[in-house]
């Protein structure tokens, strides 16, 4: 048989013929090309927008707070005399302080030792801490007579010296590296025995004084130092502990630190140097505009962000004759709308007279952004700068001077809520059934086994003839010196009325409770010491049952309250529910456009359902090109 070419001896182009019949059919192939252009162009265009939604939700999610829009300032005449600084809730005026005393803490000195390095003694050294009273102090030889030393209930610290660090040095760095609120210097005073160990409580006020027991016949010598005891003070006293005096609008005042933060309330006073009563220095306190100011400011720009955003991407430009890469998308345009609807809308339990935008000085324009009037908004400010929070952030106003709003959660309708209290929250706590004994011995009835709130210590008590408020002091001290309760925030208070000993737990409600055992309770309190439970608040919300736990009631599940937090201090309480006013709690605009944006941006939002429609069309357009190309092949 011949073997014959395509094309010989007719004149006909074969191979272009076939060339263009592939070109026919490749034409479907371009235009899946063009579509899986476009589709990612619109994936790019969404990853743009989500962008671009997150850094709207960062700026206003930062609004939601309260005290984003509340600032108050606090200025001292006289910057040299003291400093002032304000919170939130202080309250504006003028206050006059004269500063007679600054609080210092008290210094000791040893007696001079001709080297550093030689032994002195061994054996443990406990710290106490407290208040020197009565007797005389002469300022010569810085020794007290017939005084009397009363602890402050902190607790006492052990320093443990051994032949390795029983020199001055040695003791100085025991001391220090114990970290039990002393620091430890040496001087030399250039005498013929120079060196002296200088002592320096590290907590200033008239409660800090230090005493110190312990130690062989060696130690002992060099720092043994009872102010209550004539013949027992070795160290020398070169600075007296003492509390800062001060008179605030004349009221004398003693505090036993120079940052005093419970005088004006909301206010801390910084005292630098002592004023007289012809001079006094005048605290101003003020709100702070300036803060609502940038806040609202930043809210108009970070929406003023995510609308030219979303209008690059939808909208259509008719001078260009040209639309963004997401025109028409129902997703952009809903999520526009979305935004401005909430922002047109009125907050629901804000004050009548600032319950929009348009209230405050902020307004649309034409071309969809906002604008703000600074002097409108000034004018609210400095009328009402609460109401301008809350428009802004979700916060709730108790009417109660003793109830205050403390949190809610994303399901706390906004409005009024009614309160009534039929029961305050109560602390647990042991009465004593009898007179304390005042003597203490040791191995005797020096110990006492503790639960407080659930957890247990043991401690022992020094021994000694107490009188009854120093044997509070000395249990007070011990039991809350316990590392145990330390680490888990748990504490007492010591009392005593005619000798009868009350512990009390520092926490509130049903979890707070106290119980003594050992050897030592009954000496300390009494055959039958009666122990009683803390109970939580309880009271309504609305009229319906709210959840108490501690001064905390909390709204209950289903109700408009939801999650609606409120801590109640004290006032009055009583069977059916006494009234205790009204907490308004409102929810504002940047609080529900951070809200709006989390679900735009969540796993069920646009955003999610958009991109990935879209990459599953850009898969299924890379299997039609991959089938295609085998049949084309």
């Amino acid at each position: 048989m011949a073997i014959s070419s395509p094309g010989i001896g007719s004149g006909l182009d074969v191979n272009g013929i076939v060339s263009k019949l592939m070109a026919v059919e490749q034409q479907p192939v371009k235009v899946l090309n063009a579509k899986e252009v476009s589709y990612q162009s619109q994936l790019t265009s969404f990853g743009t927008l989500q962008g671009a939604l997150s850094t709207f939700q960062s700026a206003v999610s930062g609004l939601t707070d309260a005290s984003k829009f509340t600032s108050i300032t606090a200025s001292s005449a006289d910057a040299t005399v003291l400093g002032a600084n304000a919170s939130r809730i202080a309250m504006p005026g003028t206050y006059s302080v004269e500063v007679d005393k600054l609080a210092q803490s008290q210094k000791l000195v040893t007696a001079g030792q001709a080297n550093i390095t030689s032994a002195i003694g061994v054996g443990v050294l406990t710290f106490d801490f407290g208040t020197i009273s009565g007797g005389t102090f002469n300022a010569t030889t810085g020794k007290y007579t017939g005084a009397s030393f009363a602890s402050n209930g902190n607790g006492v610290k052990t320093v443990t010296i051994s032949a390795s660090n029983n020199s001055l040095l040695g003791i100085r760095d025991a001391i220090n590296q114990a970290g039990i609120g002393v620091t430890a210097t040496v001087v030399n005073d250039g005498s013929a025995s120079p060196y002296r160990l200088a002592l320096t409580s590290t907590n200033i006020g008239q409660t800090n004084s230090i005493k110190i027991t312990g130690g062989d016949a060696g130690l002992s010598a060099l720092l043994g130092q009872d102010p209550a005891n004539n013949a027992g003070q070795n160290l020398q006293e070169t600075v007296t502990a003492q509390n800062a005096q001060l008179k605030v609008d004349g009221i004398a005042v003693s505090k036993a630190s120079n940052s005093i933060s419970d005088v004006i309330q909301g206010v801390t006073l910084n005292l630098l140097k002592t004023n007289t009563s012809s001079t006094p220095t005048t605290v101003t306190v003020a709100r702070d505009p300036s803060a609502i100011t940038t806040a609202v400011t930043a809210f108009v720009k970070a929406y003023n962000d995510i609308n030219k955003n979303l209008s690059d991407l939808g909208s259509y430009d008719a001078s260009t004759q040209k639309g963004g890469p997401l025109q028409g998308d129902f997703a952009v345009r809903t999520i526009q709308s979305q935004i401005r609807r909430t922002l047109g809308a009125t907050i629901p339990g804000a004050n009548a007279s600032y319950s929009n935008l348009s209230t405050i000085g902020v307004s649309f324009q034409k071309d969809g952004t906002l604008a703000l009037d600074s002097g409108k908004l000034s004018a609210a400010i400095a009328n009402n700068s609460n109401g301008v929070a809350s428009l802004f952030a979700a916060t709730g106003n108790a009417s109660d001077s003793m109830v205050s709003y403390t949190s809610s959660t994303a399901n706390t309708k906004p409005g009024s809520y009614s309160l009534a209290v039929s029961q305050l929250a109560t602390q647990g706590a042991s009465v004593g059934s009898a007179p304390a004994g005042l003597t203490i011995t040791t191995g005797v009835n020096d110990s006492l086994s503790l639960t407080v709130d659930g957890k247990s210590t043991s401690v022992t008590l020094a021994a000694g003839t107490y009188t009854a408020a120093a044997l509070a002091l000395e249990v007070q001290s011990e039991v809350n010196g316990s590392s145990t309760f330390k680490s888990a925030g748990v504490s007492v208070a010591v009392t005593e009325t005619g000798g009868t000993m009350t512990m009390t737990s520092n926490r509130y409600g049903s979890a707070s409770n106290v119980t003594v055992g050992g050897s030592g309770a009954s000496n300390l309190m009494g055959a039958a010491p009666v122990s009683t439970v803390g109970v939580d608040v309880a009271g309504t919300l609305n009229g319906a049952a709210a959840t108490g736990s501690g001064q905390y009631l909390t709204g209950m599940k289903g109700s408009a309250s939801e999650g609606l937090k409120i801590q109640v201090t004290g006032g009055a309480a009583g069977a059916g529910g006494v009234s205790r006013g009204t907490i308004s709690y409102t929810q504002g605009y940047a609080y529900q456009l951070n809200n709006l944006a989390a679900t735009f941006l969540g796993a069920k939002g646009f955003i999610a359902g958009k991109t990935t429609g879209l990459g599953a069309s850009i898969d299924a357009i890379a299997k039609q090109k991959e089938d295609f190309s085998a049949k084309l092949v």
